[in-house]
């Protein structure tokens, strides 16, 4: 796809868009000229350097807001105060997500709380308050990052699992809901991407199966990937860049795996 500014005037709103994925989608989307706002945690000079760079590259605002995504009064208060400060939500990619690997009889009922908050809910909240301008609008773009297991479930992994799966039937129900106001939604599905969540799961997932690191990336991870690579965080950005485009306004309600061939089997 080539850079022009094809979404010069649009504003975009990016979940957990401080590192890994998400900020590689705000990065796309920022090339084509949309105004964003950020989500996330980290290191607020780290943050604030991402804001500049990007706010360079679309020569449009950017801004950050500090939503804890497991929190819905805050979820709201980052809706509101985007749409006013930037204009309606033109372009909602639900990204954030957390992670936890253990068996389900030892898993922490805390983490699968906060799994489930955070990679389900808080995309059920976003949609809800994004929906009423797009709908006035007459077009909108809805972008859900699932995984591979929305479609495919893996040991040790319960409550990644059944919130991907969720994102899954959430994205279909509100495409179906959406389909005659030019409100697309879709979810991307990525396998194993080269990203700080991953890193994570190396290491827990080392700890959960008593295996080296090097043994979780070349026989579980790798293994269910035929090309035998991580994804790119690139080959991501750029789907949901495409997703954003007037050739793709018939594709809605979909699941996209970018997953090198690991639901093919």
């Amino acid at each position: 796809m080539n850079t022009d500014r094809f979404l010069a005037g649009r504003h975009a709103l990016v979940t957990g868009s401080t590192s890994g994925i998400g900020l590689g989608i705000a990065r796309a989307l920022a090339r084509r000229g949309c105004s964003l706002t950020l989500n996330g945690f980290g290191d607020a000079d780290a943050i604030e350097t991402h804001r500049q760079e990007l706010e360079q590259l679309a020569d449009a605002p950017v801004a950050h807001h500090p939503a804890d995504m497991s929190v819905p009064d805050d979820i709201e208060a980052m809706m509101h105060e985007s749409a006013e400060a930037r204009g309606q939500v033109d372009i909602l990619v639900n990204n954030a997500g957390i992670q936890h690997v253990s068996p389900v009889a030892s898993f922490p009922p805390e983490r699968w709380d906060a799994i489930i908050a955070i990679n389900l809910s808080s995309a059920f909240h976003t949609t809800r308050l994004a929906l009423p301008s797009m709908v006035t609008a007459g077009w909108g773009r809805i972008v859900n990052v699932a995984s591979a297991h929305a479609l495919r479930a893996s040991p040790f992994k319960a409550a990644y699992v059944a919130a991907k799966h969720g994102i899954a039937g959430l994205t279909k129900t509100v495409a179906l809901e959406t389909a005659e106001h030019g409100i697309t939604v879709n979810a991307i599905a990525p396998g194993y991407v080269e990203t700080p969540l991953v890193t994570g799961q190396v290491e827990d997932t080392a700890r959960a199966r008593g295996i080296s690191e090097e043994a979780v990336l070349r026989d579980v991870m790798l293994l269910a990937q035929p090309t035998r690579r991580l994804v790119a965080i690139d080959e991501v950005a750029e789907l949901a860049v495409y997703l954003c485009t007037p050739a793709s306004a018939s594709i809605t309600g979909t699941v996209l795996p970018v997953d090198g061939g690991w639901t093919a089997k």
